[in-house]
């Protein structure tokens, strides 16, 4: 799993923070001092062995882009994705999955084609879009979770 080196406002101490607790409003390990990681926040990566527990288990709405590194569709939503992170981040917990190297959960929501993109509150599927949605229709999804 990904990790933020997020310097700290207070005494320029570097803390890593895990991308899977960066919703979690962290504080400095030196001085205490709450973490700006807005600006560095990033999709979480997940896996097959993963997933569920963190989906099952997150605080906040989750949603999950399945994607493949070989998807131009995929390629072209990536910065899309990426600053709607850091735009939502303690709103929605911004996710992605690879579904080649990780066919296990795709399979089981049967995902077909990529990208997809399914939304989770309280663990369970509320909502899903297959293929690249235009950026006011994500935001309108994620305002509505």
């Amino acid at each position: 799993m990904n990790s933020l080196i997020i310097p700290c406002s207070s005494c320029n101490a570097k803390n890593r923070i895990p991308a899977a607790k960066q919703h979690l409003s962290p504080k400095c390990g030196k001085c205490g001092t709450l973490l700006n990681v807005k600006i560095n926040a990033v999709p979480v990566e997940l896996t097959d062995s993963d997933f569920q527990p963190f989906v099952s288990g997150a605080q906040l709405p989750v949603m999950v882009d399945f994607y493949s590194p070989t998807c131009g569709p995929c390629k072209a939503i990536t910065p899309l994705i990426t600053s709607l992170s850091k735009e939502y981040l303690g709103k929605v917990i911004i996710t992605k999955i690879d579904t080649s190297s990780n066919p296990g959960t795709a399979m089981h929501y049967k995902i077909r084609g990529v990208p997809s993109l399914l939304f989770f509150k309280n663990g369970q599927v509320v909502d899903q879009v297959v293929g690249a949605p235009p950026e006011q229709q994500l935001r309108q999804k994620l305002d509505s979770l």
